[in-house]
């Protein structure tokens, strides 16, 4: 596992990829709110961190700590700390073909939700329906009562 320079996670996965180290960078959709604004961005999940995939006998591991955008490598004593097995596994699982996570593969129906993005982001209600294309029907707690409202499957997660 390395850790990247402050919102330099693209950067350092470019410059790894050209030397050589296969790298996995686990992001997810969010949105952001700036001046009245909202835009939904592909965002790191675990920010300033990303996986390395490392062969500390054969590579020569430590040309990674000098790559542009990386600060380090997570180290135990003097060697490259192994993430523990099956964390990048799950995680991979959940990756869809655009190389976003979804948590969201497990919802039921009238399982309480949550919303991570758009303009109902942090709101909470109740999944209603789902549908083979993606698209779910949500029941929002808003104004002391259930509003329906049609979203896109990925922006809910578990409550």
């Amino acid at each position: 596992m390395a850790r990247s320079l402050p919102r330099q996670e693209a950067r350092a996965e470019f410059h790894l990829l050209r030397q050589g180290f296969p790298v996995f960078l686990p992001r997810a959709t969010k949105t952001v709110r700036h001046a009245r604004k909202l835009r939904t961005v592909k965002s790191p999940i675990f920010p300033s961190y990303m996986f390395v995939v490392l062969d500390i006998d054969r590579d020569q591991w430590r040309s990674v700590n000098g790559t542009s955008g990386v600060s380090s490598l997570i180290m135990q004593g003097e060697t490259p700390q192994p993430v523990p097995g099956g964390v990048v596994e799950n995680l991979l699982d959940l990756t869809d073909e655009e190389g976003l996570v979804c948590f969201d593969r497990n919802l039921r129906q009238g399982q309480p939700v949550r919303v991570v993005t758009g303009p109902f982001a942090n709101a909470i209600g109740t999944l209603d329906r789902i549908d083979p294309n993606g698209r779910v029907r949500v029941l929002l707690d808003i104004m002391k009562g259930k509003v329906p409202t049609y979203l896109d499957r990925a922006a809910l997660e578990a409550a």
